[in-house]
């Protein structure tokens, strides 16, 4: 009987080696999904799917425990009800006077600090405190500076020969004026002023940061340049400065558009909605509909608006950063 010939150590070596390269291959193409594997996992926890069980919850409606599609229905009860279009309103007059007070003082404070001043590091440490609190300790404490009786600037809204009305202002209980556009709660009450201040101090530091971090990179030799040729102080702010921190000012609104889209913590600390409806925001309006009144199929229509807004903001975004850079 023949005998097999025995193996040959060469070739089970050859055989091996194409086998581990293949292998060690393919794992170092993958290497960057493995190494991201985790990140997605979490953010298809925390993000991806919360948002496909609110869009799903949107066409439901719970009546009794029970759980009943009902379409789009929960959506025209949210676009048809008259809170919703009075928190619309309170919305747009809130992100207007938010932005453009935020980036108005941000602008002016940052070209203070552009300037070289002796205590500038101080300065910067002072103006970021306001940023590492919470919306919710913000509000309560611009809150209690307005509380009536014994707030610390109550005395002052009061004041009848400064803010008229037999009794003065009362930030947290004085209705909006008559309205001047049929519909739309204009002028605002004076507890949407009053946000609005709230907010714009609360975001101040980090737009003050940007706008800075923009000026600093100006060539301060191009405005010297400039100076020479005979340019004046505003032209040289319309033709250099400006264009060039622009980009940065643009990433600063858009960042200000969203939170002030989204935020709720400092409404509900500091006017709860009120007085009436006057601040009542979509944000608000979402936390009302969703945990004061339990109807979430309506929250969640209201919750998909909102997502839709955000997401036509950020694609704004990057088309205007898509521009700027061709």
């Amino acid at each position: 009987m023949a005998s097999s010939a025995p193996p040959n150590p060469g070739s089970t070596a050859s055989v091996v080696a194409p086998r581990r390269h293949i292998r060690q291959g393919f794992f170092s193409r993958t290497l960057p999904f493995w190494l991201l594997l985790p990140t997605l996992v979490v953010i298809l926890a925390i993000q991806v799917y919360p948002a496909i069980f609110s869009f799903l919850l949107s066409s439901q409606e719970f009546k009794a425990g029970q759980q009943t599609f009902v379409g789009l229905n929960n959506f025209q009860r949210v676009f048809s009800s008259s809170a919703f279009s009075a928190s619309l309103w309170n919305t747009l007059f809130f992100l207007v006077g938010y932005a453009t007070l935020t980036m108005l003082a941000a602008f002016v404070i940052a070209h203070f600090l552009n300037q070289r001043l002796r205590l500038s590091p101080l300065y910067i440490t002072i103006i970021f405190i306001p940023w590492v609190l919470s919306d919710v300790v913000v509000g309560l404490m611009f809150r209690l500076f307005v509380v009536p009786e014994y707030g610390l600037f109550s005395s002052i809204f009061a004041n009848p020969s400064v803010f008229g009305a037999p009794n003065g202002v009362s930030i947290l209980t004085s209705a909006a004026s008559p309205q001047i556009i049929p519909g739309a709660p204009f002028p605002p009450s004076p507890a949407l002023i009053y946000l609005i201040f709230a907010a714009a101090w609360k975001a101040l530091p980090f737009t003050t940061l940007l706008i800075l971090a923009a000026l600093q990179t100006v060539p301060k030799e191009v405005l010297e340049s400039a100076s020479i040729d005979g340019a004046t102080v505003v032209q040289s702010f319309r033709f250099i400065t400006l264009p060039l921190v622009l980009p940065t000012m643009m990433v600063a609104l858009f960042n200000l558009t969203l939170t002030g889209v989204n935020g709720v913590g400092m409404v509900f600390s500091l006017t709860g909605g009120g007085p009436g409806t006057s601040t009542e925001v979509l944000s608000f309006l979402l936390y009302t509909i969703g945990f004061g009144r339990l109807d979430f199929g309506r929250a969640a229509a209201l919750s998909v608006f909102m997502a839709a807004i955000n997401l036509a903001l950020i694609m704004l975004a990057l088309r205007v950063s898509r521009t700027e850079h061709e």
